[in-house]
């Protein structure tokens, strides 16, 4: 298991309901356990000795990711700070260019605009979405995530490129809501 993969493993479990998580692959074992305070948890990660991973880099950098959102890919998404942190729970906000809304990504994972490659896309530019319309998959731990949208309107833009790696709360399109 690579450092990165340990890494999206701890957000996943500190964003569920999970207090432990145990897993064994050959001789590595790994073990995490969180500590309930709140919304703030702290995990706490034990290993065997076969394999040490530094264990302070992705703590610090797990209880960054639910407090303060990734820089946005484009200016265009980019919204009002204050904004970002009172919809991060709707995965939706208004963006500064117009009067677009953001559709944003409820997990970490991997962004997919169709189920399969020889499937067509969920949506794409131009397209009128309904709430609940499945926009788009996010694969996170080998579990395909349908994303509906939270909001009605006209798709302006698609942010990430098919295949590519998505943050939480990144934002994946672009919604008019007049259209």
């Amino acid at each position: 298991m690579t450092f990165k993969e340990i890494q999206e493993l701890i957000k996943l479990i500190n964003k569920s309901n999970l207090t432990e998580f145990k897993m064994k692959d050959g001789d590595f074992n790994l073990s995490i356990r969180t500590k309930k305070y709140g919304k703030n948890r702290m995990p706490q990660i034990m290993q065997t000795p076969q394999q040490i991973v530094p264990v302070s880099a992705p703590m610090a950098q797990m209880q960054q990711v639910p407090m303060t959102p990734p820089p946005a890919p484009a200016p265009s998404a980019s919204a009002d700070a204050g904004n970002d942190a009172s919809n991060a729970q709707e995965n939706t906000s208004e963006s500064a260019e117009g009067n677009y809304v953001e559709v944003r990504s409820p997990i970490v994972g991997t962004f997919y605009r169709s189920a399969s490659p020889d499937k067509p896309q969920y949506v794409k530019p131009g397209d009128t979405i309904e709430v609940g319309t499945v926009v788009c998959i996010v694969e996170a731990m080998k579990l395909f995530n349908e994303i509906e949208s939270e909001v009605s309107g006209k798709i302006v833009k698609v942010m990430l490129e098919d295949a590519s790696p998505v943050q939480y709360d990144q934002v994946l399109f672009l919604v008019d809501p007049k259209g």
